[in-house]
């Protein structure tokens, strides 16, 4: 019995120093265990930047009646099995839905404690809020053009070899070459994540100085949040001003806002994470859309430069580098545009279900916040339903 005693304080002793040891390794390994996968309000524990919001506000016109018939339309959830959407609703923890069609919500649902103006983190949704700040700041004369380096911003990162030959058009095709570890693949490998690593450190700028070259820039794409966290970086270094004042001067108070958006730092004074910690009600979400919509106008204002809208939101003959799900989307200037079927719709979206869903064809903008989200993709269908439209979903899926 004293030995068997003896034996766990042995194995506990062990496992308390190996733990400290890795935590005074890797620091932000504790916020890892303690917070795991981060939820939608995870991003106030981080210093936040505000962007304030238009002076002026825009109001979609509510219908007088909601489209109550949205709640008993089949929809295919992630198992690929046909469910009304008011169960798909609670099924994907839904917080928020809104529908809006030719500027009118037509639909839209909350969960307790959620309304069109709480403040929620939309995770990889920030990257297409960083393509949008790219083509303002091309519109600015402050970047130049694509083809520079990222050196060119940040020179310091000469320091590191990895960058040497890496443009600012890698970054924004996620083609930089840099290596990336995924959650993908367990508890343990979520764990060791660069995803968990880029989204709990306090010093991003340190584990960037570190980061290897695995590909030639330009030739390989691979999903990650290292690069549009670079584009942040080279944005506020080429503007001169903080990722927030930048967004709030040449965006947020332009477009009609009604709330207070932020950007989430890795610290006080630090970098923001523009892979995954803006924070944006669901209304203003739509206007984001809005404005994608209607070519990067708002009322006589041309706010996001035409060009810039079109070419971010149809990769015309360019080959897709990636396929997710069954309506083939493609990652394409950090936004995600569908091959499947008619061209025309896009979307930002971000992990545990937060998505903003655009359709030219029938204007129709979506906005989905979740606790995790029921799966597929039944926003075209929605869209195509209230238009009057067929709908089928693609053949085998």
């Amino acid at each position: 019995m004293k030995t068997f005693k003896r034996t766990l304080i042995y194995v506990f002793g062990f496992l308390l120093l190996f733990f400290a040891c890795l935590f005074i390794w890797q620091p932000y390994l504790l916020k890892v265990l303690w917070y795991r996968t981060p939820d939608a309000s995870t991003y106030k524990v981080f210093p936040q930047e505000v962007i304030h919001k238009s002076d002026s506000a825009f109001h979609f016109i509510r219908a007088e009646r909601m489209r109550n018939d949205i709640d008993t339309l089949q929809v295919r959830d992630g198992s690929h099995q046909s469910i009304p959407f008011g169960e798909y609703f609670k099924k994907g923890k839904l917080n928020a839905f809104i529908v809006i069609r030719n500027d009118s919500i037509l639909y839209e649902k909350y969960s307790e404690g959620y309304a069109d103006t709480t403040l929620t983190t939309v995770f990889s949704g920030a990257k297409s809020m960083v393509s949008v700040l790219v083509g303002q700041a091309l519109k600015d004369g402050k970047v130049q053009n694509l083809s520079q380096k990222v050196t060119d911003y940040i020179p310091e990162l000469k320091a590191n070899p990895a960058f040497k030959n890496i443009t600012l058009k890698n970054l924004l095709d996620m083609k930089s070459g840099l290596e990336f570890k995924d959650a993908y693949g367990g508890i343990i490998k979520a764990f060791f994540s660069d995803e968990a690593k880029y989204y709990y450190t306090s010093d991003m700028k340190a584990e960037l100085m570190k980061v290897k070259l695995v590909n030639k820039p330009g030739t390989v794409w691979k999903y990650k949040s290292i690069d549009p966290i670079l584009l942040g970086w080279v944005i506020v270094r080429a503007t001169g001003k903080t990722l927030a004042k930048y967004t709030e001067e040449k965006l947020w108070k332009k477009m009609g806002t009604e709330q207070d958006a932020s950007w989430g730092l890795d610290q006080k004074n630090g970098l923001v994470n523009t892979a995954s910690r803006f924070q944006v009600s669901a209304i203003d979400w739509a206007k984001v859309g809005r404005l994608y919509l209607n070519g990067g106008r708002y009322k006589e204002n041309q706010i996001v430069p035409q060009d810039w809208v079109e070419q971010s939101i149809d990769i015309g003959k360019e080959v897709p580098a990636s396929a997710k799900g069954w309506q083939k989307s493609a990652h394409h200037h950090l936004w995600w545009i569908p091959q499947t079927g008619e061209k025309g719709d896009f979307a930002a979206e971000g992990m545990l279900g937060q998505r903003l869903y655009v359709d030219a064809k029938t204007g129709t903008i979506i906005v989905q916040f979740a606790e995790h989200g029921a799966g597929d993709y039944p926003y075209r269908k929605i869209s195509r339903y209230l238009a009057g439209l067929p709908f089928h979903y693609s053949r085998g899926n």
